[in-house]
């Protein structure tokens, strides 16, 4: 099968893939309730014909399947949305459409209609061709909150697959060797002693001076730790009044690395200085680990044959209104972030409509974190991004829930069921592209990997 025709199922699925992207973008659902965004992914490929697998010890997680044998295909979906970034859709000013609610600032929206879509199109495209082999669309939740993959993987979810096929929005049309950083989420409670901080407030020990201490300790600590390590809190007074000694503080913090090593570093020593405020204070101090996700494993040889496929794609077309919507979400960033990127992506309009060189990831790296990257520890994976939102524009941003929920995001989708679907397609027909990927793969990996939850 010629890649037009591979181009031409997906096309042939554009109302599928439209409609998915404006489903979930009406229903924004949390990390860790995601009802809708679960049960319509799994009606969805139920009924194109795929086999439904569920586990219990991960809630909204499916696993559907169709076909035999190998290679095995996972295509990575993702559903939840984000906290406090509720949005009218197409609109070029924060507009809030639920006050308070959610909003796909991430643009997962996109994101699983773009895999689900590829799915069924590859399984069409091995009927067709009368291929053996397996793709598997996996329904997987609790991204935003870094874990849902990471549970997935400890409770076995991706075991038998042999490769995995994974893209993001993003402001430019780009494949990754090396991307994420590694992340882990904790949290210290503080207990003291309560007291009138008037009348007597030498009877009390405060928590919540336990916690602003070691806040002002990890500070310090931010000048010595390697470059790329990023910390960031929050803290929880726990609703005590101001006249009151705090018994009970709380804080949560993320620590983020180049490697997880580096990760589990610095978090003990984040823990030293909980330990040593606790000390201080005459407190006490539990540490609790929420979770941890892994960088993404480089795969060089992945990222060529991606690369490749985005090459023969055609660019997405967009309309003079879709160009005037970009250029008025672009202006409300500010200047001189837009202006960066432009030199980044050496892009002088509102969109990126190109394919960002070879080498740009090592220029401009992907800093932010996902539970993907353990999946890449565990089998070889791809990443590419496509430009669902004008150059400028951030995830996790009110201007990307506006782009995701407009017809920007929608071209994006299906453009990137395109590159996924066209991917896949070479995995399972060329061995020898196989055989270098897993090669590498195989020289790459840890043999000391283990889920961090």
């Amino acid at each position: 099968m010629a890649k037009k025709d591979i181009y031409r199922i997906v096309d042939g699925l554009k109302d599928l893939c439209t409609e998915a992207c404006r489903t979930i973008w009406d229903h924004p659902e949390l990390a860790g309730e995601e009802d809708f965004g679960s049960e319509y992914y799994s009606k969805l490929l139920r009924k194109a014909g795929f086999r439904l697998e569920t586990n219990e010890n991960v809630p909204h997680a499916f696993i559907a399947e169709w076909g035999s044998g190998h290679p095995v295909l996972a295509v990575l979906g993702e559903y939840d949305a984000l906290p406090g970034l509720s949005q009218k859709r197409s609109i070029s000013k924060k507009e809030e459409l639920t006050p308070g609610g959610a909003g796909h600032g991430c643009g997962h929206n996109i994101l699983g209609a773009a895999a689900a879509t590829a799915a069924i199109a590859l399984k069409e495209a091995m009927e067709k061709d009368g291929l053996e082999g397996t793709v598997r669309f996996y329904g997987c939740p609790e991204e935003e909150l870094l874990c849902g993959k990471v549970r997935m993987i400890s409770y076995n979810m991706f075991d038998g697959c042999d490769f995995a096929l994974s893209w993001h929005p993003m402001s430019v049309n780009m494949t990754f060797d090396s991307s994420y950083l590694a992340n882990a989420s904790f949290r210290f409670s503080y207990k003291g002693i309560s007291a009138h901080a008037g009348f007597a407030p030498q009877n009390g020990r405060s928590a919540l001076d336990a916690m602003e201490l070691t806040n002002i300790g990890v500070q310090y600590l931010r000048e010595h730790v390697i470059d790329g390590t990023r910390i960031h809190y929050t803290t929880d007074s726990c609703g005590y009044a101001p006249n009151i000694v705090h018994p009970e503080a709380k804080s949560w913090y993320y620590v983020r690395a180049p490697h997880m090593a580096d990760v589990k570093e610095t978090m003990e020593r984040v823990r030293k200085c909980a330990q040593g405020a606790a000390i201080m204070t005459e407190t006490q101090v539990k540490f609790e680990l929420l979770s941890g996700c892994s960088e993404m494993l480089v795969n060089n040889a992945f990222s060529d044959l991606t690369y490749r496929n985005l090459l023969e794609l055609d660019p997405i077309e967009y309309t003079e209104e879709e160009f005037e919507f970009a250029r008025k979400i672009q202006d409300t960033v500010a200047l001189e972030t837009c202006m960066r990127d432009r030199r980044a992506y050496d892009c002088d309009g509102s969109m990126f409509e190109g394919i960002a060189p070879r080498d740009q990831w090592a220029r401009t790296p992907m800093l932010a974190s996902t539970d993907s990257g353990d999946v890449s520890q565990i089998m070889p994976m791809n990443l590419f991004t496509a430009a669902a939102w004008p150059v400028g524009v951030a995830p996790h941003t009110w201007q990307a829930t506006a782009c995701a929920g407009s017809s920007l995001g929608e071209k994006a989708a299906l453009w990137a069921a395109k590159a996924i679907a066209a991917v896949g397609y070479d995995v399972l027909t060329m061995p020898e592209e196989r055989e270098k990927i897993t090669g590498e793969f195989e020289a790459r990996k840890s043999s000391n990997y283990v889920p961090m939850i």
